[in-house]
């Protein structure tokens, strides 16, 4: 109302400029906080509803406050999925942006070939210019490639599996097949509840004993049971997804860390081995061996970046249980990974400042209770610990670098399915 004459921007062209201008503003308040601190990439590529290849990156730092962010930098299209052709599309970025390859101190991506390939793949380019650009494969990527392995170790998970992707096919392809799916449904739990041939109880406990003989359960009960041994074997595996489903939902935290990470796949693996030492699992086998077991052998083989020596001295950091973990000798030698971070004289004088440092910590009442490496550079930041020990606050730092996950990539083509839609898979790319 108060605009004069035909100053009103409702123009087409003119909400794309003010979009636009809106996106430059932002983009340049992410680089004003980044600064000239370290930064890992994260990126992946995901197809448009225009059937167009779009490559999100997002930027992985850690800020003046010592909190981990990771923010969102632009979607680019291109035009084919090559190792050569992300390479250029990253460069253009790295050019326009004023960032540098020599302060990339991490790259996540998932497990794709034209990304994680040893010899020809974009991380092993980037490596090429900077060795300090340490890749980490997407551990949400590793997990989900577990659960697969363990999901073909049964024959009736394998049929549930299939059973339930052509119900969901058949039924979404049609409301009426849908209406008449749920009216079966309710049918049949209503006629099961009226007839009550077995109930949850009698599920629950031979579950938790597993040995169906031996628990004084009656022939006729044994036998009916047998009908239920599809039931009984998908609530086993219900249990094994809830210990596995945790340890995903906490690996998208926007913050977290390879400390933690290390630290919560060692706990799902305590709690799976004690499932298995239990018996109840003893029926889950493929060829003679207990699904435990192959969890527990694809979990050693696809997180086997755990145990390579950089991330066992990282986990020398970790502050649970009065820095119970801390060894002097193991992040002196963290510090000849990155040899351009550390000049020869200061790691000459951080074995003497570590001495220091953990004595110090363990002596202050501010430090105790603390068990999270995110929460324990801002602590050192509110302490001003930082610049008493600068070498230990910059260790810290490169270890928060460190991507475990490229949740925030994915959230990223959400947002992309929501604004491209099918009415507007005309939109151009800006």
């Amino acid at each position: 109302m108060n605009t004069p004459g035909n100053n009103q921007m409702i123009a087409p062209t003119i909400q794309t400029q003010l979009v636009n201008a809106c996106a430059v503003e932002t983009t340049n308040v992410i680089l004003a906080d980044l600064g000239d601190r370290w930064f890992t990439l994260l990126l992946d590529e995901a197809r448009d509803c225009s059937v167009k290849e779009q490559m999100a990156v997002v930027i992985r730092y850690v800020n003046k406050h010592g909190e981990v962010i990771e923010r969102f930098m632009t979607v680019v299209h291109v035009a084919t999925t090559t190792t050569a052709c992300l390479k250029e599309a990253i460069d253009s970025l790295f050019a326009k942006y004023g960032l540098s390859v020599a302060r990339l101190r991490g790259q996540g991506y998932d497990g794709a070939l034209n990304i994680s390939g040893e010899f020809n793949g974009l991380k092993s380019l980037i490596m090429k210019e900077n060795p300090y650009a340490l890749y980490v494969h997407c551990f949400v990527h590793q997990l989900q490639l577990v659960v697969v392995a363990v999901a073909q170790a049964n024959q009736y998970v394998c049929d549930f599996m299939w059973i339930v992707g052509s119900v969901v096919n058949t039924s979404a392809s049609s409301c009426k097949r849908a209406d008449k799916l749920r009216q079966l449904e309710h049918d049949k739990k209503i006629k099961l509840l009226e007839r009550g041939e077995i109930s949850s109880e009698v599920l629950q406990n031979l579950i938790n004993n597993g040995d169906r003989s031996s628990k004084g359960l009656s022939r006729t009960l044994v036998e009916k049971m047998e009908m239920y041994e599809f039931v009984f074997i998908l609530l086993l595996m219900k249990r094994i997804l809830v210990i596995t489903n945790h340890l995903s939902t906490v690996l998208q935290e926007k913050d977290q860390n390879i400390v933690n990470m290390m630290r919560l796949i060692n706990n799902v693996k305590g709690k799976l081995q004690k499932l298995r030492d239990s018996g109840c699992c003893s029926r889950l086998k493929k060829d003679g061996k207990n699904v435990i077991d192959i969890i527990l052998h694809e979990m050693d083989n696809r997180f086997s970046e755990t145990t390579t020596d950089l991330l066992i001295y990282m986990s020398c950091l970790d502050p649970r249980n009065s820095f119970s973990r801390f060894d002097v000798q193991k992040l002196v030698r963290l510090t000849h990974f990155y040899e351009d971070d550390f000049s020869w004289n200061e790691r000459m004088l951080v074995e003497q400042e570590l001495e220091t440092y953990i004595d110090d910590v363990r002596s202050d009442e501010r430090f105790e209770g603390i068990s999270d490496l995110g929460a324990l550079k801002k602590k050192m930041i509110e302490t001003m610990k930082n610049r008493v020990f600068p070498l230990i606050y910059r260790i810290i730092e490169l270890a928060l670098l460190l991507s475990v996950a490229t949740a925030t990539v994915e959230r990223v083509f959400s947002a992309m399915n929501i604004v491209k839609t099918y009415l507007r898979n005309r939109i151009g790319d800006e």
